[in-house]
């Protein structure tokens, strides 16, 4: 029968319509405005997952505007409902999410949902629509709708599972697929690049001369692995926090986990299993850069949990976490780090947080409103003369707090020639200040290493640098 007749099309929301599981991405979103109700989940699990459902969506509701939807499937739909075929949004998911999703699309001629009582799913959702449709034909992911599509009609397929593709098999009148590989969606999600900051592990070593130490160097790339798989764990968990805020963003919205191209489930699978390789990589490492390893997991659990949201409090955080990697790697190469550079990266990293933030308020200032609604963030657009004063006076201090270093007596003990170390002045304002300059102009990463990365004047400025360096020794 041509998909344009008259057999209702009933149409599954999570996995199907949205690419995301909107009770998982309700769940984070509660955890983080109000963590104590981790508490209150196990007895809400015992009374029935309808119950947990509508207890959690009673709490927290979901923008259906910024949901990640299936392009190809609604389009499809639109042309359906156009051509005058009734559509049936039949979800699982609580009422209260049914209905503002088909609120906005409005697309639907009738709901089936969960409510507080009856979870609809699986034979549930199979008897809700036999009584209203003897006839009908339905679209889902799941191979828990196996007996759903052996009840109806027309078999639809929307980014299926393996276990459902085989289930239907032949049935299948359409199948669709917006989802991007799920590998590459695992490696965009560990962010591997921002492993570049993790370099700092070896500045102690490197900074007392001890570069030609194999046990040095071994010890400090055990630390570098641990805090890159710590790193990649806590983006994870931030991105499980954050997705509601970057469905709002015009570029965060293209995260694996916000545009639900890497199923929340996986995320929050992934991010334990981060931790627990991380930590057993300390037991190579004295247990002093276990404890310190320790502390940046709690500072940067508060940070994803509440202080990012604190104006002020999270560029500070930021800025102690960077200089914490400092400590790590004088922790691991049992090698005393500098009190002269562990300032310099204080200032140095504020200055690149504050970068951060104004480049969020830039990219965001043409599509805010006076509120900047969903934002998730302590920061308006207003606000903006007063970081880019923050910002820069602490980039230009941490210039000046090397400028005293190369003064002391300790630079003249550890450098034949220290003179040539004075190049890095100018080198630092130019770079730091061109940095300030992309920010203002709106052309700046809101991450200002991942910008440097693949920025060929500050390899140059790098390179310099090192060369003044080794030339010094």
């Amino acid at each position: 029968m041509s998909s344009s007749g008259p057999i209702p099309l009933c149409v599954d929301l999570d996995g199907t319509l949205s690419k995301i599981d909107t009770l998982h991405q309700a769940l984070f979103l509660l955890l983080r405005r109000n963590p104590a109700s981790l508490l209150r989940l196990p007895g809400w699990m015992a009374r029935g997952k309808a119950h947990l459902k509508d207890q959690v969506m009673q709490r927290v509701s979901l923008d259906a505007a910024a949901l990640p939807y299936n392009q190809p499937f609604l389009e499809w739909l639109q042309a359906e409902r156009a051509a005058g075929r009734t559509l049936v949004l039949a979800t699982a998911s609580n009422h209260r999410t049914a209905v503002a999703v088909a609120g906005h699309l409005g697309l639907f001629d009738e709901i089936l949902a969960s409510n507080g009582d009856t979870n609809l799913r699986h034979v549930r959702k199979l008897e809700a629509i036999l009584s209203r449709f003897p006839r009908f034909a339905y679209a889902g992911n799941d191979e828990a709708d196996l007996p759903i599509w052996d009840a109806a009609e027309e078999a639809i397929l929307v980014n299926p599972t393996p276990a459902a593709r085989r289930g239907v098999g032949a049935k299948a009148v359409r199948i669709f697929e917006d989802r991007r590989p799920t590998g590459l969606m695992l490696a965009k999600t560990l962010r591997c690049q921002q492993w570049l900051k993790n370099l700092l592990v070896f500045s102690p070593m490197l900074l007392a001369h001890r570069f030609t130490e194999v046990a040095a160097l071994r010890d400090a790339a055990v630390a570098f692995l641990a805090f890159g798989l710590a790193a990649s764990a806590i983006y994870v968990l931030n991105d499980l926090f954050d997705l509601s805020a970057d469905q709002h963003h015009p570029r965060k919205c293209r995260r694996p986990l916000a545009s639900g191209d890497l199923p929340v489930a996986a995320g929050a699978l992934l991010a334990p299993c981060l931790v627990l390789v991380s930590l057993g990589l300390c037991l190579l490492l004295p247990s002093a850069f276990a404890w310190t390893l320790a502390a940046y997991y709690l500072a940067t659990t508060l940070y994803s949990w509440k202080l990012k949201q604190v104006p002020v409090a999270d560029v500070l955080l930021l800025a102690v976490l960077y200089s914490l990697r400092i400590v790590a790697g004088a922790m691991a190469t049992a090698t005393p780090a500098s009190g002269w550079f562990i300032e310099f990266a204080i200032f140095l990293f504020l200055s690149l947080a504050l970068v951060k933030r104004v480049a969020e308020l830039r990219e965001m200032e043409p599509v805010s409103t006076g509120s900047d609604p969903q934002r998730e963030r302590g920061y308006r657009t207003g606000d903006l003369p007063l970081l880019l004063a923050f910002g820069g006076a602490s980039g230009y201090i941490s210039v000046f707090v090397f400028m005293l270093y190369l003064g002391s007596e300790k630079v003249a003990q550890l450098y034949r020639l220290p003179e040539l170390l004075w190049i890095f002045c100018p080198l630092l304002l130019y770079w730091i200040t061109r940095i300030w300059h992309l920010a203002w102009r709106g052309r700046m990463h809101d991450d200002p290493l991942d910008f440097a990365a693949r920025d060929p004047q500050t390899y140059l400025v790098v390179a310099l640098g090192a060369a003044a360096l080794l030339l010094a020794i």
